[in-house]
């Protein structure tokens, strides 16, 4: 533990800042596995409901710098791909 004022608020923050980041990213990836199990199921309809949710999800922890706003598109686009196929 440091001794220092300045640093004990540091580490303070560091781990508030933590916590957040790691409940936002498992939002994140808890909205993604959603539509990959209504994809599984055969749930277009749901699984297109999921992914917007997931989008908004996916966007959110981009605009927080949670994630990479390339990593977010890549994501998105993937599960955009999956839908779309199994949709045809």
């Amino acid at each position: 533990m440091p001794n220092i004022k300045s640093a004990i608020k540091r580490t303070r923050q560091n781990e508030q800042r933590r916590a957040h980041n790691t409940a936002i990213k498992s939002a994140m990836r808890t909205a993604m596995k959603s539509v990959e199990t209504k994809l599984s199921n055969d749930d277009i309809e749901g699984a297109k409901e999921a992914f917007s949710f997931a989008t908004k999800k996916l966007d959110k922890a981009a605009n927080k710098n949670v994630i990479h706003k390339n990593t977010a598109a890549r994501h998105k686009e993937r599960l955009a791909k999956k839908i779309n196929a199994q949709s045809k």
